[in-house]
């Protein structure tokens, strides 16, 4: 319960490997709901099809054989919309509350199923009372789909914030370290859209914000409240969040991944404040996705490939690439025995990225590090920390 009239009928999903069938989620996934108890009764989004028959059963328990009257669709992405002709073939009174963009998105995923007479759309500063709590409405465009809306209980100060806000992990498995697994989610899910999510901060800091209840992951209150409002300012203003060198490299044989290491080493000695090294073939790639964004400094080393670059690399920087990667450092090692070209193509990608600066020199290495690689190292280090 968030407060006395308002419930959490949401549901854990502990069977999901992974998100959106691409991002590992150990500690499962949440999908939050919520039913504001009033004169007249709102729901507030529903849930996956995977957990329905779990989520019905929420439902029912928290109407306590009352109707509902509302059925608020803040996001129309399936993880929260799926139920939403169930509900109203189930409750012949409900009324569907949406965005304009959302009621095209409809027949998408219910083709067949009328909703004439049943939506009600709403946009930005549009209210809903409800009796003594009165939603208002929040524009939140591309956060990260152009249909969604947030809105704003004004009674208890509550800001239901759609995917915004977020993390991957059911609430079973909930830790105290809410910024590992909600830093992962924001960049790869919402990194793209900074620019969005800063005109919803200044929107947020108009209102007074007593709690924030996510789809996914734990209602934020207090100190954890505060501290994720400054970590979005930061994340969505591509700044660094943390001091830091994140190596990241495509290792074919084992002699790029040997240069990797021997620069963490290098540079550990020579007093970076912390140096992460990812072999970006068996780690996760959101997490070094995750690192990149993190950071203020990334090291890419790879072993040519076909007359390019080991393909695991390229799908590293083109991940930044759509995620509107910027503002950052980067340092270059590439690796070829024969026609070295993994430098020429990573340069190439990260020129294309907004306002970053690559670092002198750019290293060559043949098959496996020489003496003479050593005090290129030593000074791509020097580079990097200056």
């Amino acid at each position: 319960m968030i407060s006395d009239t308002i419930k959490y009928i949401g549901v854990d999903d502990l069977d999901i490997d992974l998100f959106e069938s691409q991002y590992v989620v150990p500690e499962g996934m949440s999908y939050n709901s919520y039913l504001i108890d009033d004169e007249k009764i709102a729901v507030l989004d529903t849930a996956d099809r995977r957990k329905g028959e779990e989520w019905k059963a929420n439902l029912k328990a928290a109407l306590n054989g009352r109707q509902p009257d509302y059925l608020v669709a803040h996001h129309m992405e399936p993880d929260h919309s799926a139920l939403i002709a169930w509900m109203l073939e189930t409750y012949p009174g409900l009324q569907l509350v949406c965005s304009a963009q959302a009621v095209k998105m409809l027949s998408n995923f219910f083709e067949g199923f009328n909703f004439e007479g049943r939506v009600m759309t709403v946009k930005e500063g549009d209210t809903l009372s409800l009796g003594k709590h009165e939603l208002k409405f929040i524009g939140a465009a591309m956060i990260h789909w152009p249909e969604v809306i947030m809105s704003y209980d004004s009674l208890d100060k509550v800001v239901f914030s759609a995917d915004g806000f977020g993390k991957f992990g059911a609430l079973v498995n909930e830790t105290d370290d809410w910024a590992c697994e909600a830093r992962r989610y924001y960049f790869n899910i919402c990194g793209k859209y900074g620019t969005q999510v800063q005109t919803l901060m200044k929107k947020l800091a108009a209102l007074d914000v007593q709690a924030i209840c996510p789809l996914h992951g734990p209602v934020l209150k207090g100190e954890p409240l505060a501290a994720a409002i400054k970590l979005y300012d930061t994340w969505s203003k591509y700044e660094p969040e943390s001091e830091g060198i994140l190596i990241a490299y495509a290792s074919i044989h084992g002699g790029t991944a040997a240069a990797a290491e021997r620069l963490a080493e290098i540079l550990n000695k020579k007093g970076a404040p912390k140096v992460v090294v990812s072999d970006l073939s068996r780690e996760d790639m959101a997490e070094v996705i995750e690192d990149a964004f993190r950071y203020p400094t990334v090291v890419v080393a790879a072993s040519s490939y076909d007359a390019g670059v080991f393909p695991v690399m390229h799908d590293f920087l083109y991940h930044l690439q759509i995620k509107n990667y910027q503002k950052r450092r980067f340092g270059i090692i590439e690796n070829g025995s024969w026609a070295p070209a993994a430098g020429k193509v990573m340069r190439s990608m990260i020129e294309g990225l907004k306002d970053c600066e690559i670092v002198e020199p750019l290293i060559t290495i043949r098959s496996r590090m020489k003496a003479a690689d050593e005090s290129l190292l030593e000074q791509l280090a020097d580079s990097l920390l200056s």
